[in-house]
């Protein structure tokens, strides 16, 4: 097989960043992608439904000149969200869902909430109205081994959640182990997950191939072959649970490459590539299509793209870093060869 024309993907978890530093990496997620869900943790977070519309503006006016990628908004859950806001995020049309961060699980999570007993009002009135909740499914507890906190927050968070809301509509967002899996095919229509393209190509041993590889770590963190294999297994298996999520987030070389060591993986260069290779490893690309076009807009109740993408069987060399701001990131595969290549690119 040396080309694959797929219906026009869309990216269910994406991160942008803000003002120059968006600029520069829009162009990359534009050109493969008709629209993506965008995350709202910015600083300061997007917390309305009009600082939604002010960022989803400023995304419309750095695109390309010419492209018709379409910003789909999120809000981030802390206390103060209420359950009236949630109504107007709904009606707005361009709010699909509110985002939880546990406080200190991840990137610019500070204004996270450390439980949801205290936001159950917007969570209830969510179900009513069908307004998708979209979890970062990580315990912060210390006691808990960074590698079994995905699990945890199954048993301590969503089965607890689910039981007191079934009806309530829930994106398990960037699974990344047999249990979430597993969990996310058991459970009932309204919930589903996102899968990112690390997290089917790479097990934790690439975090120390080499050396220590700051630009492999994300979170939740690559886990076990054993996990990797269950997700790869996942999705190969034509389940519409399951739906494309690259969670490409960016990062300044510097912040990566320092004690501070940003979580976060770039994959927005060549996120289809890194995708069909997966899916061909599997055995499976004839899933890819429906894993990548069919099964997110399904689950959010919006219209499937027109118009269709090719990849083409084609070697070529990521760069070791791409422009980002006054800045470079560098990308998943930097100064590697991929064989996958969005036509035209």
């Amino acid at each position: 097989m040396n080309s694959l024309t797929i219906t026009r993907p869309d990216d269910w978890h994406l991160h942008l960043r803000d003002g120059a530093l968006m600029a520069s990496v829009l162009p990359h997620t534009a050109r493969e992608f008709a629209r993506a869900i965008v995350m709202p943790n910015l600083k300061p977070p997007v917390t309305t439904v009009a600082l939604a519309a002010e960022y989803r503006q400023r995304i419309l006016t750095a695109l390309p000149e010419g492209s018709d990628f379409q910003p789909l908004m999120t809000l981030y859950l802390t206390s103060g969200l209420t359950p009236d806001e949630v109504v107007r995020a709904r009606d707005s049309g361009f709010v699909q869902g509110v985002k939880l961060y546990p406080a200190g699980a991840t990137t610019n999570s500070e204004a996270g909430v450390a439980g949801l007993d205290g936001v159950m009002p917007t969570l209830e009135r969510m179900a009513e109205i069908g307004l998708p909740f979209l979890v970062h499914g990580e315990v912060t507890d210390p006691a808990v081994d960074v590698f079994d906190r995905e699990a945890a927050f199954i048993e301590c968070v969503m089965v607890p959640l689910l039981q007191r809301l079934p009806t309530l509509k829930v994106v398990f967002e960037h699974i990344t182990t047999r249990q979430a899996a597993q969990f996310v095919l058991e459970a009932g229509d309204n919930v589903g997950a996102t899968v990112t393209p690390q997290h089917l190509l790479m097990n934790r041993n690439a975090l120390f191939q080499g050396g220590i590889r700051p630009h492999h770590y994300c979170l939740p963190v690559l886990k076990r072959e054993e996990h990797r294999r269950a997700l790869m297994t996942a999705v190969a298996s034509g389940s519409r649970k399951f739906f494309l999520g690259t969670d490409s987030a960016p990062h300044a070389q510097h912040t990566k490459e320092t004690a501070c060591g940003c979580a976060g993986i770039y994959s927005a260069h060549a996120a289809l590539a890194f995708y069909a290779e997966a899916f061909e490893a599997a055995g499976a690309p004839d899933k890819l299509e429906a894993f990548a076009s069919f099964n997110g807009p399904d689950f959010y109740g919006l219209p499937r793209n027109t118009g269709t993408v090719t990849l083409v069987r084609e070697s070529w060399a990521v760069p070791t870093s791409y422009p980002f701001g006054e800045h470079d990131v560098v990308p998943l595969r930097a100064g590697e060869s991929l064989s996958w290549r969005l036509a035209g690119q």
